[in-house]
């Protein structure tokens, strides 16, 4: 009878074990989903502009002025239906000089504008490679997958390069 009551806790240790380890893989798969997502919610509010540029308006802005955070100048339509405007806004970033002229997209009822063609496609998805960055880690440390952490590592580099190159 002795033998028959040690083997009781070691199975029940075991289940615990498994318990926690599952436990474990799910929250942490959880946390990965929710940057991804997080990442895919923060970039569709200006890709969703660049990428379906049907029934948009689509024209150039030549940069007059930029301030701390944004850059505005006069907007030329090139697509049927757009109007001209005296002065449009568009966000600033590293590759936006002033003097020079970029391809845009007008948001619509508003006199914003963000970049588009594929620097503006790039740019518009760097807060997903962060995010694959930021899971990548999630991935590699918390579900114990190294290797699927390294391709979503890669991934989000290759994005965050493409991006600095482009822009």
């Amino acid at each position: 009878m002795i033998p028959a009551m040690s083997a009781t806790p070691r199975r029940s240790r075991r289940a615990s074990g498994a318990a926690l380890r599952l436990g474990r893989a799910a929250a942490m798969g959880a946390v990965a989903v929710l940057v991804l997502i997080a990442g895919v919610w923060a970039s569709w509010g200006t890709a969703q502009h660049v990428m379906l540029t049907k029934g948009r308006e689509r024209g150039t802005v030549t940069v007059t002025r930029c301030g701390e955070d944004t850059c505005s100048g006069p907007y030329a339509p090139v697509s049927a239906g757009s109007t001209a405007r005296a002065r449009v806004v568009m966000d600033r970033s590293v590759g936006v000089r002033a003097g020079r002229m970029y391809a845009v997209v007008v948001k619509p009822d508003s006199d914003r504008v963000v970049r588009s063609g594929a620097a503006g496609v790039l740019y518009a998805w760097v807060p997903l490679g962060g995010a694959l960055l930021l899971a990548s880690v999630v991935v590699a440390g918390g579900l114990r997958r190294p290797r699927a952490g390294w391709l979503l590592a890669g991934s989000g580099v290759a994005l965050l390069t493409a991006a600095f190159l482009a822009v």
